[in-house]
């Protein structure tokens, strides 16, 4: 699937922002549409996290410039986590 990937930090920024990004609204959804998920702010960690697999995996296709996008997003979802968890 992502084997035709240029390699690009841009690219490797835009992957690492969106599939993080649809994971976080599917489970903020189910956070307010189930009251026992209210406060599981772990599965919001765990979307970030899915960012891990996807970096190792542009690393071993020998797309490293696309992973360090991966790592940049990674790095602003962690930014956006720590300040819902403080104005929380």
């Amino acid at each position: 699937m992502f084997k035709n990937v240029k390699n690009s930090v841009l690219i490797g920024l835009g992957i690492g922002v969106s599939v993080p990004g649809v994971l976080i609204v599917g489970v903020w959804y189910l956070m307010h549409k189930f009251a026992f998920l209210a406060k599981a702010d772990l599965l919001l960690i765990g979307c970030i996290a899915v960012n891990a697999i996807l970096m190792h995996y542009f690393f071993k296709q020998d797309k490293e410039n696309v992973g360090r996008g991966i790592i940049s997003a990674t790095f602003l979802w962690a930014f956006v986590f720590f300040f819902y968890k403080v104005s929380k």
